[in-house]
């Protein structure tokens, strides 16, 4: 039997295991952000701004090392998933829905990018409510990112658009038709976050909400609301502001 490396936690155990191969400071995000597919290294850099370039190439080294990750020989500096690493799926959703509760504000250059909103969306994805809805297209605009999420009954696909969006492969849905189910969106961050929560329950939209529709039918918001949703653990907001939930009238 292999000896364990002396960085091991010294316990026999799943959690122990875990923790000793994705629970370096950046490890998960990087998971997170190949579950969006394949990217290069400066893709991940531009993810990650605030990661320092060795500590970058080191955890790609560790997860490579691990199994979760793999080069991909036909991109120059990329890597994708191994089917190890996609099975790290559920455990970052489920981060995802414990984490929501303490956003809060967003800090001083905080960013959101379409691999970590694509993450919250399908976090909050319900399809069972989706079954019983028609087909929409949700193109949403939050905290200067873009993505567009298709809702095909309990199939939910999405992708980056706009301006340096990264490529992608074929959509797993066809587009939605008509033309009128789709429903283009933007949202302050924090407005965003309440709507997942549903406080408001998408029933106010406009400026002083900060949700606004660009196109589309305001009573759609509504749908987008039962679709997703993010049931959060205490009041909305930061944990650190006990007792303070958010509105987004």
């Amino acid at each position: 039997m292999a000896t364990r490396a002396a960085r091991g936690l010294g316990q026999y155990s799943g959690v122990a295991r875990a923790v000793e191969r994705v629970g370096e400071r950046w490890a998960l995000l990087i998971v997170r952000d190949l579950l969006g597919g394949a990217r290069r290294y400066s893709d991940l850099k531009a993810g990650l701004p605030r990661i320092p370039t060795n500590i970058l190439s080191d955890r790609l080294k560790e997860l490579q090392e691990a199994g979760i990750l793999r080069r991909v020989p036909t991109v120059r500096g990329g890597y994708e998933l191994t089917a190890t690493g996609r099975a790290l799926e559920p455990v970052v959703l489920a981060l995802e829905r414990w984490g929501f509760s303490g956003l809060g504000e967003p800090a001083e250059g905080e960013i959101i990018t379409a691999d970590a909103l694509a993450v919250t969306l399908r976090a909050a994805f319900r399809p069972d409510a989706a079954a019983a809805l028609p087909p929409t297209e949700y193109v949403l605009h939050v905290g200067g990112t873009s993505v567009s999420a298709t809702v095909v009954g309990t199939t939910l696909d999405i992708v980056p658009v706009g301006p340096g969006a990264l490529p992608q492969p074929a959509r797993a849905v066809a587009s939605v038709d008509p033309p009128e189910a789709i429903l283009e969106l933007m949202a302050e961050p924090r407005a965003f976050r309440d709507l997942l929560a549903g406080v408001g329950d998408g029933a106010a939209v406009g400026d002083s909400s900060g949700v606004t529709v660009l196109s589309g039918r305001a009573s759609f918001v509504k749908r987008f609301a039962r679709t997703f949703r993010i049931e959060p653990i205490g009041p909305v907001g930061d944990s650190r502001e006990a007792g303070v939930t958010a509105s987004v009238a």
